[in-house]
């Protein structure tokens, strides 16, 4: 059964997440201790044979052997591969709980949309909602080791009620290699659409909403499917596996503590029980078996997917939802607050206080303003016309062109403005008499056409009005002349 401790966190307080520590059902005591005795037991076994077992000369060559696993053991990069694996893995688990075909929203549509009150009507409801838990039925058998184990062969699906003997014989007489779980989909469909010849469904729009809501079932259906069928690439799960248990294998022997006496750099005391060793192992080894566990939720495992009781909640709910709840409707009576404006449901004892707590009117209702009168003044902004670039649209369609050459630039006698206010007429007082163009010795005599331009708003219209004189200094032509 899978464990639930969400009530049990539901307030942070002292000392909360720390009575967990002491559950034993679905907890990393119970997954890893087996791998945590074996590893305490070979450490034992070699820290006595160091130092009761071997000879002087032997000794010192453990010594040498395990500096040296000790100073290389570090390089296996265990916090990132153990990091990227468990999160793949998590994701994998968390996309495989999400594709769990739940048949909520089609029985909805199913007992909304296929009317009738009498026996043909309640069977086309019900058989129509039996195909759709039957094909979720078979696609879990073939993931799920719980539901396999109680459904292991057709004969007990149809024992269940599942299926008829008529339907079983259908599907056994279809032949294919692969499996045929979409078959009572199938059915479905072609159910719905008798029901919509036989005007028990109204209309096209009702049979489509049918169809888009079996759709999506039958696309958690294969995304189950193709989730036993593509796993994590094998490759990747051994170089975890080798990665965790080579780098403990290599420290039973480089974790040794050796005789202080000697001097050893890292050896100044003999504390026989390695302490930080076990809780790395603890830590690593038990990431690593939370991955192995989650890959897989359609187990056995205390965490895993609860898909027997998923699948009698499932094929419960359908057939109250399209049988007993069809057009199985209360009276609509006015409700308590009427003939009230304003109102509010009321609290018990325990929850009172939440009505003292001011409401939220948004993250700038209690801001800070300043209290000077002069800042909350209205004042009329200037209307300065933006100065704007002209975009290559606008000038696609115009005869002449405001740019200036290098070739032509000195035979000007000045300098031409290059920018335009988007407000400036064409009509300046240093108006264009011409097209400038690179390849011509005098400018053209042809007048320039204003670039169209799409319908301003009224506002615009009032902006652009504005004429703006710029008056060059007398001087600096002087200066451009001379």
């Amino acid at each position: 059964m899978t464990v639930s401790y969400t009530l049990e966190v539901a307030d942070a307080r002292f000392a909360g997440f720390s009575k967990l520590l002491f559950r034993w059902k679905g907890s990393i005591y119970k997954l890893l201790y087996k791998e945590f005795l074996v590893f305490g037991l070979l450490y034992s076994f070699i820290s006595v044979l160091y130092r009761c077992l071997l000879a002087p000369k032997q000794q010192e060559w453990f010594e040498q052997i395990a500096i040296y696993c000790n100073q290389f053991a570090d390089l296996i990069p265990m916090s990132f591969v153990l990091g990227f694996y468990v999160t793949l893995a998590f994701n994998r688990w968390w996309g495989q709980y999400t594709s769990f075909p739940l048949p909520d929203n089609l029985m909805m549509v199913v007992s909304g949309n296929v009317h009738g009150t009498d026996e043909r009507g309640r069977l086309l409801r019900r058989t129509l909602m039996r195909y759709a838990n039957l094909s979720s039925v078979l696609i879990l058998r073939s993931v799920s080791t719980r539901v396999r184990k109680r459904f292991p062969t057709v004969e007990h699906v149809v024992e269940a009620g599942f299926m008829t003997q008529e339907e079983q014989r259908k599907l056994d007489a279809l032949y294919s290699d692969f499996n045929k779980y979409w078959m009572p989909m199938t059915w479905f469909v072609n159910l719905a659409s008798q029901a919509r010849r036989e005007g028990r469904v109204r209309d096209d729009v009702a049979l489509r909403l049918l169809m888009d809501e079996l759709n999506e079932y039958r696309a958690k259906c294969s995304l189950l499917f193709h989730y036993d069928w593509i796993s994590i690439p094998l490759v990747y799960t051994q170089v975890v596996t080798l990665a965790v248990y080579s780098f403990f294998t290599f420290c039973l022997i480089g974790r040794q503590f050796l005789n202080p006496a000697k001097g050893y750099s890292g050896h100044t005391l003999d504390l026989y029980i390695p302490v930080f060793t076990l809780l790395q192992f603890f830590f690593y080894a038990g990431w690593l078996k939370v991955g192995e566990q989650i890959i897989n939720p359609f187990g056995d495992d205390d965490d895993d997917f609860e898909t027997n009781q998923l699948i009698d909640r499932n094929i419960q709910v359908s057939m109250l939802a399209v049988d007993d709840m069809h057009q199985d409707l209360p009276a609509a009576e006015k409700d308590k607050y009427w003939t009230e404006e304003c109102f509010s449901p009321p609290y018990t004892a325990a929850t009172a206080m939440e009505t003292l707590k001011p409401a939220f009117m948004g993250s700038t209702f209690d801001m800070w303003m300043s209290e000077d009168p002069t800042q909350h003044q209205t004042v009329e902004t200037p209307k300065t016309p933006h100065m704007q670039t002209p975009r290559t649209g606008h000038h696609r369609g115009a005869g002449a062109s405001p740019a200036v050459s290098l070739k032509n630039f000195g035979r000007t006698g000045r300098a031409q403005p290059l920018m335009r206010l988007r407000a400036e007429s064409f009509s300046s007082e240093r108006e264009w008499s011409g097209r400038i163009d690179e390849d011509a010795d005098e400018p053209s005599q042809a007048a320039p056409q204003r670039p169209r331009r799409l319908e301003a708003s009224e506002q615009q219209r009032r902006r652009e009005g504005a004429q703006i004189r710029v008056v060059i200094d007398p001087s600096i032509d002087q200066q451009a002349d001379a």
